[in-house]
């Protein structure tokens, strides 16, 4: 519950040089996933759940936002990082860089659903007091992109691939409507 609507952290990204962090661990788990349905990959079970990473994430969100130190931030459940970037992306109309992390796949780093996890925004000047604070409870927490807009209205996840943010919108905002025509 929001004691003030006001101070809600937006899901959107804002200006130019902030920071985009995963929060939380990745692991190839697929099971029930979005990407799984769309394959029609009905097996596996679904992402694990760690109800203590839970609890320790939830606690960084509401210090980073009650202290100031996140300027938006997005969950990573449903459809993974790539969706959640795609969703903030849109949101914002501005374009961002992402990179894949060492140690992962792109595929299992875009579009696994693990649990207790979320993307956030952090203004450069508050980096250092974010990680910190993530580093003291020890939840993992890497940076993976900056917000750019000098790149045009794109989102780029390292030398992967490069899309257009407005002609997502359009492809997302024509996905509802397609299957009641």
């Amino acid at each position: 519950m929001f004691d003030d609507v006001a101070r809600r952290t937006p899901m959107q990204w804002g200006p130019d040089g902030e920071l985009i962090y995963l929060l939380g661990a990745t692991k190839a788990e697929f099971g029930g996933s979005a990407v799984a349905t769309l394959q029609g990959l009905l097996t596996g079970m679904p992402p694990e759940v760690d109800l203590a990473a839970e609890k320790v994430l939830a606690e960084i969100l509401v210090a980073g936002s009650r202290d100031g130190m996140l300027t938006a931030a997005h969950d990573v459940a449903d459809g993974g990082v790539g969706l959640a970037l795609a969703e903030m992306a849109m949101r914002a109309g501005t374009g961002a860089r992402t990179w894949v992390p060492d140690g992962i796949d792109a595929f299992t780093f875009l579009f696994s659903e693990s649990a207790a996890r979320a993307l956030v925004v952090v203004p450069r000047s508050e980096e250092l007091r974010f990680t910190e604070m993530c580093g003291a409870r020890r939840f993992p927490c890497e940076r993976i992109g900056v917000v750019d807009s000098g790149l045009g209205p794109v989102l780029q996840v390292g030398d992967h691939f490069t899309v257009n943010i407005e002609e997502m919108a359009q492809r997302s905002a024509g996905v509802l409507p397609s299957h009641f025509a």
